[in-house]
Order: structure tokens, then sequence, then C-alpha cells
């Protein structure tokens, strides 16, 4: 019998199940688009990816399949969208959905992430840059992932858990 993918909110076991490091990815999903970003092996800089169109999942899981595959992905990164109390609602219960699916459908650890300030955090370093509201509605999913990812790798190598 074949082990379910890792699924976890814990970084220790997201860590402890890739013993070896190596690169990771985040997702920021979004209801059109799915943002995404890289990390180096060593877990120290996460860098703003593609921005994919979201569609079924199977067309999103083929997607993702070959980014994984292309930069040798060890473990995925999910923002978590939790309300700001910390309550979960809808978009959070669809976050956890997707995270169930590809976990399986990758064979690869997934470490769910809150992300309630990724978003604004992205938008505020793009007006930061001078961005245009173009450029910026193009490119905020995937910066709120390397957002998300940095956080997220922070943790993992000795930061704040």
């Amino acid at each position: 019998m074949v082990e379910p993918a890792l699924i976890t909110e814990s970084s220790h076991a997201f860590a402890a199940a890739l013993p070896a490091g190596g690169p990771l990815m985040a997702l920021d999903l979004g209801t059109k688009t799915i943002g995404t970003a890289i990390c180096d092996a060593g877990w120290q800089f996460a860098t703003a990816g593609k921005t994919l169109p979201r569609g079924k999942f199977g067309r999103d899981l083929q997607a993702l399949a070959v980014l994984a595959r292309e930069r040798a992905i060890r473990g995925v990164v999910i923002g978590l969208p939790r309300n700001m109390d910390g309550t979960e609602g809808p978009r959070a219960q669809s976050s956890r959905a997707y995270a169930r699916n590809l976990a399986e459908g990758l064979r690869l650890p997934v470490l769910l992430w809150d992300e309630r300030w990724s978003t604004a955090s992205a938008e505020r370093d793009m007006i930061g840059q001078d961005m245009s509201r173009r450029k910026r509605a193009e490119r905020i999913d995937s910066h709120a992932a390397a957002i998300i990812l940095q956080g997220a790798i922070d943790a993992l190598t000795g930061g704040a858990f």
C-alpha cells in the first residue's frame, strides 16, 4: 500500500519529510490565477515565478507537474487564506482540498502556510517599486507566492515557527 502524501501545517513535519532539502515551490491560489514562486535548494531566497491561469484541476496539475520536474521541486507550500481572526472560511476549505489533490497528484509533501498578509505585502512592495497598476495586477499572485514561500523557508531554517 502506498503511503498518502504528507499535508501539514507544521514546518517541523514538512522539514522532516525533506531531509535532503532541495528547491521548494509555493502557490498563491486565486480564483482565476495561480501565482508561483521558487526557492533555491538551500532555502534562502524565494523568487516570484510564473502566474498561471487557473482552470480545471487536471490542467492545473499538468502545468504544475511540468514546473516541478523542470525545477526538481522537493515540496510545495500553499498559502492558506485564513480570516483575520484565524478562522477558516470557504476559500481556506478550497485551498485544503486543492492541497490534498496536489499532494496526491505530484507525490510531494505539502505545507499549508498562513497567508493573511501576503497579498497586501506584495501590493505594498510593488507600489514601492513604482510598478504600474497593470503590471501589479499581472504579477500580484506570484509576488504573494514569493512572500508566502519566504516566510515558510525562514521558519524552516530557524526563524519563528
